[in-house]
């Protein structure tokens, strides 16, 4: 399945039905007077959160959804079925934004979740509606009111507790997969990974999502490389991992500009809680070991976790960490249900 995390569709929601006009014409009832039946509501526009979706490709082949009017009512005081209402389903972390890309419309992270988007219209009066003591033979009724229309942008946001960050080539598919059951693309060509991957590591039974992205170069706040837009998926983590890899020149150099490209990106990335590793260690010998753990150390502030996906090397020991921070998030945040009445659960 190909990967989308972000999509631009139209919805509508349904007109009301038309109100009707009508009167009794039994035999034996000479008055029979007015019987139009009410229009049926409009149809609504809902998002669903729902569960095994982990893209946004359904809205590359269709962008345009449509609730179903209301039936125009009848005579006989039959008032119109309702429109049906249309689900727009989505995975969990999606965001819908206005037309504009900027003013956030509703943030779901929860499976289940249902949201509102878009109400139908009310359905027309009939002529009954309008019968009075000077009036007993209205002949007007009201049409049925017209639904909501609009472009949204839906963006998607992975949710994880972890998220791996680093230059290209720095062993994050590699760790990736050796501590999950997922299956990234891995080779020794910078950009192997091409969009985000989830996998859920497991340490002293206990489970935690990671989420990996595409490599940062210098420059991709600026689009230089795959650029930063995949940065939001790891804005939802409580921690993020900082992989330098050994066999650079300059470790703590290569440190710096990932940090930087971070701190110009924002949402708060650059405050998140960082835990640095020097990865791909198998690679060297003692002496490197100490001269360029030495340089990291310099860069970051604290010692770094000597790593080495391939032998184990401190894999126990960077799960660990990673599990200590997001146990202790898990326990300070608690979930608050919406105030809004839009949300349904």
């Amino acid at each position: 399945m190909k990967f989308l995390d972000q999509a631009k569709v139209y919805i509508r929601s349904g007109n009301g039905g038309a109100g009707a006009v009508s009167f009794r014409r039994e035999k034996f009832i000479e008055f029979g007077g007015p019987d139009g039946g009410d229009g049926g509501r409009g149809g609504d526009v809902w998002l669903e959160v729902v569960d095994g979706l982990n893209t946004l490709i359904d809205y590359r082949y269709q962008q345009h959804f449509k609730a179903q009017t209301g039936v125009h009512g009848m005579g006989r005081n039959m008032t119109g079925a309702k429109g049906a209402d249309i689900v727009l389903k989505v995975p969990v972390g999606t965001q819908v934004y206005e037309e504009d890309n900027e003013t956030l419309i509703c943030d779901l992270t929860q499976v289940g979740q249902r949201y509102l988007l878009a109400k139908g219209g009310n359905g027309g009066f009939g002529n009954q509606h309008f019968k009075t003591s000077t009036n007993q033979a209205p002949r007007r009724a009201n049409p049925g009111l017209e639904g909501q229309e609009m472009w949204i942008w839906l963006r998607l946001k992975l949710i994880a507790d972890a998220g791996l960050v680093g230059l290209p080539n720095a062993g994050k598919s590699t760790f990736l997969a050796s501590v999950t059951a997922a299956k990234p693309k891995i080779a020794d060509y910078p950009f192997t990974t091409l969009h985000p991957g989830l996998g859920v590591a497991r340490i002293d039974a206990r489970e935690f999502v990671i989420a990996d992205i595409p490599g940062l170069i210098e420059g991709a706040h600026e689009g230089v490389g795959i650029g930063d837009r995949f940065l939001g998926h790891v804005e939802r983590t409580r921690v993020l991992l900082h992989l330098v890899s050994a066999q650079e020149e300059n470790p703590g150099k290569v440190y710096k500009v990932v940090r930087g490209e971070l701190e110009a990106y924002g949402h708060g990335l650059a405050d998140k809680i960082e835990i640095v590793a020097l990865s791909q260690v198998d690679t060297l010998d003692a002496d490197e070991r100490k001269k360029k753990a030495a340089s990291l150390k310099r860069a970051a502030g604290r010692a770094p976790i000597m790593l080495s996906a391939v032998t184990r090397e401190g894999v126990e020991e960077t799960l660990r960490a990673l599990m200590s921070v997001v146990e202790e998030a898990r326990q300070l945040s608690g979930d608050v249900a919406p105030a809004d009445a839009r949300w349904t659960k």
